[in-house]
């Protein structure tokens, strides 16, 4: 089993799920792109897992379900054309990896998170590295919930964002902690990874323990003081 980012659109990711006898994909913003690696790799289309509505996550669904009728769409209530509807706390298995289903709202309102087999976190716009999507339901309670989620889980387990917003999250980071030296490092090392055209993900629980100010937050007051600074960052 390889986990593979797919670039999409501007900035987004599509994570690939990818073994011997299909691929798993999460959040394809557009088509064309996993068709083409589908067909380079001679793979079927095995699901799709859906975190939330917006567009930039969903785009793609309708073609690639046009090409491939039989492939299960998994994802939250706000998501049209879904085969399964799944809701916190459920679980559900594809090819023996077990996939845990957690509410993450705020971003939207219905926001979803996978956690595969407890070790990989696909988790949409609701925890970007450094940082966590913009509250656009206004309910910065549940955002904070999220995070307080996220923190929960095991160092070790991997994060796979929905978009490639580490360097600027960092920049953001180091402006609100200019002594720092751990968010210092961080931006230096995120600052050569995509001067190289490099991907910063996936990251880890246990790195964004040290460098994610918003999942650092020590209550909810605080975490909504530095949502909207990074608003108007």
């Amino acid at each position: 089993m390889e986990i593979i980012a797919i670039n999409a659109l501007t900035d987004n990711y599509i994570w690939v799920i990818k073994e011997a006898n299909g691929a798993i994909v999460v959040d394809p913003g557009e088509a064309q792109p996993v068709l083409d690696f589908l067909t380079e790799h001679q793979l079927p289309l095995t699901a799709v897992l859906i975190t939330h509505h917006h567009d930039d996550h969903t785009g793609g669904v309708k073609e690639l379900l046009s090409n491939y009728p039989d492939a299960p769409v998994y994802g939250p209530v706000e998501v049209e054309g879904t085969t399964y509807i799944v809701s916190d706390g459920q679980q559900f298995e594809i090819n023996q990896h077990q996939f845990k289903v957690k509410k993450t709202a705020g971003h939207t309102a219905e926001h979803i998170s996978f956690l595969m087999d407890n070790q990989h976190l696909f988790c949409g716009d609701a925890l970007f590295s450094a940082g966590c999507g913009r509250v656009f339901t206004q309910d910065y309670h549940a955002q904070y919930d999220a995070l307080k989620y996220f923190e929960s889980l095991a160092d070790e387990v991997k994060v796979y964002a929905g978009h490639e917003y580490t360097l600027t999250n960092l920049k953001f980071a180091n402006s609100m902690e200019p002594d720092n030296l751990v968010l210092q490092s961080a931006l230096q090392l995120v600052e050569q990874l995509r001067a190289d055209n490099l991907k910063t993900l996936p990251s880890t629980i246990g790195l964004e323990r040290d460098i994610n100010l918003m999942m650092m937050a020590p209550n909810l007051k605080s975490f909504i003081e530095l949502r909207k600074a990074r608003d108007n960052f």
